[in-house]
């Protein structure tokens, strides 16, 4: 199981990478040419913010939606762990981990879907 944790977070890590990278790229093809404003701050655009909106992005080839679904896998690939590790305390049927674990995923996920700030 420690294996199969191990390469999870392996492979996480590189889809992740290898999704920015894409991003990155089209990011500099589409916006390189233009002069940086450091003066002022411009936050994310709203419809980057959401997973839908990502989607959305994504399936219309926005560069800035592309690079937000890499860090979108980066930050789920933790999540997935301790996913994979429930199903593994699930499967060894030790109920004190899988409450434990559970309990932690709750919280993950509900500081995701539901957290703000």
């Amino acid at each position: 199981m420690e294996q199969r944790v191990g390469r999870l977070l392996q492979i996480g890590v590189l889809l992740s990478a290898g999704v920015v990278v894409v991003g990155g790229a089209a990011l500099l093809l589409q916006y390189g040419g233009q002069p940086a404003d450091f003066r002022v701050f411009r936050g994310e655009l709203d419809a980057l913010t959401t997973l839908r909106g990502i989607a959305h992005g994504v399936r219309a080839l926005d560069s800035r939606a592309i690079v937000q679904l890499g860090l979108v896998l980066l930050i789920a690939t933790p999540v997935a762990r301790v996913a994979l590790t429930l199903v593994s305390f699930f499967a060894q049927r030790d109920r004190t981990y899988m409450a434990l674990t559970s309990v932690v995923l709750g919280l993950l996920l509900f500081g995701l879907l539901w957290g703000r700030g």
